[in-house]
């Protein structure tokens, strides 16, 4: 099961502001989310990779943070959300998909021209975004946090060889549902989070990393 901490003691180490990978990771591993309806949840849960229902024709979106994953679920209650996922990756095949990863929109201090983004665009396995990180009852932080859409054969490799664990953390997720939505959040527990690294200054420079 996920490490937790309370969310007040976290949320006071965190940055405020720019971009940030804030992730659940260990030296060699590290979790990412998804929701899914339970057919699919379920199954996933269950074999351990993504089958059954599951569509490889289809853009799948991985997220590192946890309360970016509530917002986007409303905290597992969303039609076709109702199942919220954890799937550990090895964080050499995470480093691999930030590796390809392109923005979802033209940066034109990272890109030559805006044609060359979208060639790039057009044949990348890994889109990137940036979105407004959220608190716990989903109101928008000045933090922004990424998400990752992966396809073609990377999304093949993250469905079926990737996983090292898939858990079924809805029985988690409902039970601080109530407690995010308090005005203190006092007694909400999150799995604990801290800033991925990524020690490669042009990887990080690319990716849009705010510098520490």
């Amino acid at each position: 099961m996920l490490r937790t901490a309370p969310y007040t003691e976290q949320c006071a180490r965190w940055p405020q502001a720019g971009q940030h990978i804030l992730a659940h990771y260990t030296e060699d591993a590290i979790v990412v989310y998804q929701a899914y309806r339970p057919a699919l949840g379920t199954f996933a849960a269950t074999h351990g990779y993504f089958g059954g229902a599951f569509s490889l024709q289809r853009t799948s979106w991985i997220k590192p943070n946890f309360l970016w994953m509530m917002y986007r679920s409303n905290w597992g209650t969303a039609a076709g959300q109702e199942v919220v996922l954890a799937i550990t990756l090895k964080r050499t095949d995470f480093d691999a998909v930030l590796q390809q990863a392109v923005h979802s929109t033209f940066r034109p201090a990272i890109y030559a021209s805006a044609t060359e983004w979208r060639r790039q665009l057009q044949q990348a396995d890994v889109v990137m975004q940036w979105d407004p990180d959220h608190g716990p009852a989903g109101q928008p932080l000045a933090r922004r946090a990424i998400q990752l859409g992966l396809r073609g054969a990377t999304l093949a490799a993250y469905a079926r060889d990737w996983p090292v664990s898939i858990t079924d953390i809805s029985p988690f997720v409902a039970a601080q549902r109530h407690f995010a939505q308090s005005d203190t959040n006092a007694r909400l527990l999150t799995p604990t989070e801290d800033v991925y690294p990524i020690p490669d200054p042009a990887l990080a420079q690319r990716l849009g990393i705010t510098h520490a």
